[in-house]
């Protein structure tokens, strides 16, 4: 294995300063590494001679924007916690991270102007308003703000960390706040992400596509962290499945990052437009963030090769597995075995369950790897009852008898039917595979027999008619699929699905829009 140079960004820069750091790959814009490091060292003087210190907090409101990086950077080497505030949020649901965080100062774009607006009468607590690429009424221009800042780097440098927040698909986000193992900036990337990196081949000079949201955690912190070897991020605004393979090509990308929904629109494009561009370059395609259906993981190991690789984990930092091609092939529908921490299976009181049954899985750690912000009682209730550094984010699954771990479900989102468990990711696993299917969600409705019956909500593919004879066929389809109490009772349709860039979908839309309607 080839010894990485993990470093921080200024080491770089003074390296190679003309290396391109970042590609925005829908516009061909691009900075430089000389470029990032006086841009991130600019913002980061600015915001330490407003008051700011190590252990603030900051938060940025932005689509995929190239300032996305400086901004990242110089809370990193400012010692400060930055929030990436989901774009597609409302004002109010906005302004509620930036209040909770306790942000000082936050960073919109004229991109994002209307969402903007609506925060200024939100943020009492939060004067530093900067805008980039333009202004509107209550902010000031990030520009001007920074352009008379130095940039050379701080004199006394601190490692800062991201502050993200839990997608709140069934609630109220939760800012999550993950243990720091070093507050100084050389020792940007942990020693774990040291080993997890070097297994996905990550080198000095490598090309990483990044296809996801930079306000979710994984784009955001590998982006970030491919500056710290001396890499480049491409970087799309907005995901388009035939666009994702020209970017490959085209900058002979060597690693990226997927979500599951993403491979979906990838295996539906046409033949043409799946053989039109060359692939050849890439390495590694890793993808997590949500569960990966069977059949769709399957499809791109034997379209990309054995590149395709799988981690699981959570924002918070409970543990992690991790599986390649070749272990898939011979453990369908795992998500791998543990390479951070330990997995244990329990029941709702806690105790653990036998090899193959499944439960909440918690992983075991030498403690507590991360806690809520402002928030201690859901740090503890998301610790075992008897074991205090065995912690869980409410995803249920078993492990078999190779210690390979299956996920079922989220705990929230399981559905009891005549007192029976029914996990709606195996369902929605095999409607998303019928050709006239775009998108699918389950959830559960009540039913005066049995408590609960399954209803299946489907985005029907371009030019699909949602019609009763459809409802039909995809209920026929699923017979032999899965079990037969697993069958849907009723069918629903809907224009878009609720799904966040991010890969989740977000429930508790569907329930909202679906959740009354008894069964049919």
């Amino acid at each position: 294995m080839e010894q990485l140079n993990w470093s921080y960004l200024g080491d770089h820069a003074r390296a190679h300063p003309e290396r391109l750091a970042v590609i925005n790959g829908t516009t061909g814009a691009s900075m430089t590494y000389a470029e990032l490091e006086e841009r991130s060292n600019q913002l980061a003087h600015y915001l330490h001679e407003l008051g700011l210190r190590p252990g603030d907090h900051i938060a940025m409101v932005l689509e995929n924007n190239m300032r996305c990086f400086e901004i990242g950077w110089a809370a990193q080497r400012a010692g400060l916690l930055l929030t990436p505030v989901n774009r597609f949020l409302t004002p109010d649901e906005a302004a509620y991270i930036i209040a909770d965080s306790t942000s000082k100062a936050v960073i919109s774009s004229w991109a994002m102007r209307d969402l903007a607006a609506g925060l200024n009468d939100r943020m009492p607590d939060c004067p530093v308003r900067l805008m980039v690429d333009g202004v509107i009424e209550g902010w000031s221009a990030y520009e001007d703000a920074v352009a008379p800042c130095p940039t050379a780097p701080l004199k006394h440098e601190a490692l800062g960390a991201l502050m993200l927040y839990s997608s709140g698909t069934t609630g109220r986000p939760k800012g999550i706040i993950r243990a720091q193992h070093s507050h100084d900036v050389r020792d940007y990337v942990d020693p774990f992400r040291r080993k997890l990196y070097g297994a996905y081949g990550f080198f000095d000079g490598m090309i990483y596509l990044s296809t996801a949201p930079l306000y979710h955690s994984a784009p955001l912190a590998w982006a970030l962290q491919t500056a710290a070897i001396g890499g480049t991020t491409v970087f799309m605004e907005k995901f388009d499945a035939a666009e994702s393979l020209a970017l490959i090509e085209r900058y002979r990308v060597t690693h990226s990052q997927w979500v599951p929904t993403m491979f979906v629109r990838l295996l539906k494009l046409t033949e043409p437009e799946r053989r039109a561009h060359d692939l050849s370059s890439m390495r590694f395609a890793v993808h997590a963030a949500a569960p990966c259906p069977r059949d769709v993981k399957l499809g791109m190991i034997e379209w990309w090769g054995p590149i395709i690789h799988e981690y699981y984990g959570a924002t918070e930092g409970c543990g992690m597995t991790q599986i390649d091609s070749a272990e898939y092939l011979s453990h369908p529908g795992s998500v791998g075995r543990a390479t951070l921490g330990v997995i244990h299976i329990c029941d709702d009181d806690g105790n653990e369950l036998p090899t193959g049954e499944s439960g909440l899985i918690y992983f075991e750690r030498d403690r507590v790897p991360f806690q809520y912000h402002n928030d201690p009682e859901k740090t503890r209730a998301a610790c075992h009852p008897i074991h205090p550094t065995w912690t869980a984010v409410g995803d249920m699954g078993y492990v078999d008898g190779d210690g390979y771990l299956y996920l079922t479900d989220r705990k929230t989102f399981m559905i009891i039917s005549g007192g029976v468990n029914i996990y709606p990711q195996a369902i929605e696993d095999a409607l998303v595979t019928h050709p006239k299917v775009q998108d699918a969600g389950v959830i559960g409705v009540p039913d005066a027999e049995m408590g609960e019956s399954v209803k299946a909500i489907i985005e029907p593919a371009p030019g699909i008619a949602p019609t009763a004879e459809l409802a039909e066929e995809l209920v026929a389809y699923l017979r032999g699929k899965v079990a037969r109490y697993m069958i849907p009772r009723s069918v629903a349709f809907i224009d878009t699905m609720p799904r966040l860039p991010t890969g989740k979908l977000y429930k508790q839309a569907l329930r909202d829009k679906f959740g009354k309607e008894p069964s049919a």
